[in-house]
């Protein structure tokens, strides 16, 4: 597997993990290649990494960023001993520009020709990147939505400063878009998995990756109940008998500011927020909300279970995410924004209720409504035939796909090999700027 973090940072790390325990128990070998770092929790036998890149850091060392974010030598050079001691069946990509960068698709690719063997290469897109110089397909300056860079048009991220506002950051987004588009770079991938029929369709914008896209959502996973009990036991102290959770990053795109005003105006209903970012000042100083922090676990499992519903009001094209998944897994209703993926994973009425992104006072209106008491609201009967669709069914079908590809390179060097399941995986992050 292949990934920039190799420590828990987020829906992708969050994804790699439990796709490579399950390969694990499969009887497959995972190894991982990423950047090196102290909360690292997967690796290599090649002890291969490459070394951490911090874009806010103030040390001298970003002088040398723009020379490693479009093409990174290292990154190719370090993958080589990981592909030469592992020797892998598939490579599968995450979240790879930028820290890695797709050099090493290069690398890869002459590891197979010098050795004479077939490494499929398998992506799954967890954001826009490959469409989107900035991964999100939004300005983040004024929060508008945008489809301009769609089609190649890449110049439209330094017009609009799209990476953190910066024109000269935005002009090597854009850089990096033209490289790899005039190079044909992706179409070395074999497959690429979109979690959303949105994402799919953006992706199929590009006329490289068009036929190479399919559909996957996500799965979930129950965390192990035996872990972590002493901190669900300290959260649980301070929690209001009914409360209403956002659990999530704290930040614009998220919609929090949004929902900001809709906790300030709703000061009779007490709002638990779990999680951490850009706005946890702002959170932290409305008097109904109560600031968990940052949760995981068991503890994470139950402050979801325990809320009366959650809620999600995303502002920017969620892909598949995780919060939306995990809400309906424990059996809590939830409201959210209808954007992007999240209407296909949330069945407006039946496992609970879309709003359009934004709209404050909608989603106040429908915040209210929820609360009203029910016996039994018919959001809740939809949770309770949706839940098992979330884990088992997606976890097959992804490893389906991996045994087809697995099972073809078995077939074409001996027909027994596949009969003793000796296969191999690599799993690699890509990392947003």
């Amino acid at each position: 597997m292949v990934n920039k973090f190799l420590y828990p940072n987020g829906g992708s790390e969050t994804y790699i993990f439990e796709l490579g325990k399950k390969l694990h128990e499969m009887g497959h070998e995972v190894q991982y290649f990423g950047m090196e770092h102290e909360g690292r929790i997967v690796g290599n036998h090649a002890e291969s990494y490459t070394a951490n890149m911090d874009f806010h850091s103030t040390k001298l060392q970003k002088i040398l960023y723009p020379f490693k974010i479009i093409y990174s030598y290292e990154a190719r050079k370090k993958i080589r001993p990981v592909l030469d001691d592992f020797a892998p069946d598939v490579v599968h990509l995450n979240n790879i520009n930028f820290q890695i960068t797709p050099s090493i698709l290069y690398e890869i690719k002459a590891y197979e020709k010098q050795n004479k063997r077939s490494v499929r290469i398998v992506c799954t897109a967890h954001d826009y990147q490959w469409v989107c110089p900035n991964h999100m397909m939004m300005i983040p300056s004024d929060g508008t939505l945008c489809f301009a860079c769609r089609g190649g048009r890449f110049g439209a991220c330094t017009k609009n400063r799209c990476i953190h506002n910066s024109r000269i950051r935005s002009l090597l987004g854009s850089l990096e878009a033209f490289y790899y588009k005039n190079r044909r770079t992706y179409a070395l991938v074999d497959t690429v998995i979109c979690p959303s029929e949105f994402m799919k369709k953006q992706l199929d914008t590009s006329p490289v990756l068009a036929k190479k896209t399919l559909m996957l959502h996500n799965f979930v996973t129950p965390p192990d109940m035996e872990e972590e009990t002493g901190a669900w036991e300290t959260i649980k102290k301070r929690l209001p008998e009914r409360y209403v959770l956002y659990f999530g990053r704290f930040s614009e795109e998220k919609g929090v500011r949004t929902l900001l005003k809709v906790c300030k105006n709703m000061t009779n209903v007490s709002f638990v927020f779990a999680g951490t970012g850009p706005l946890t000042e702002e959170v932290s100083r409305v008097s109904n909300i109560r600031n968990a922090g940052f949760v995981r676990g068991k503890a994470l499992k139950e402050l979801i279970a325990g809320a009366a519903f959650s809620l999600y009001p995303s502002e920017w094209y969620e892909n598949c995410p995780f919060s939306v998944m995990e809400s309906q897994m424990y059996g809590t209703p939830m409201i959210a924004s209808s954007l992007g993926g999240i209407p296909e994973l949330l069945s407006d009425g039946v496992t609970g209720e879309l709003f359009e992104a934004g709209n404050a006072a909608q989603l106040m209106k429908q915040g209210r409504k929820a609360l009203l008491p029910v016996q039994i609201h018919p959001v809740n009967r939809g949770l309770l035939s949706h839940q098992d669709k979330l884990l088992y069914p997606r976890v097959r079908k992804l490893l389906c796909l991996f045994n087809q590809f697995l099972h073809r390179i078995a077939s074409v060097a001996s027909p027994d090999l596949w009969d003793h399941a000796v296969s191999t995986v690599l799993v690699a992050p890509f990392g947003n700027l």
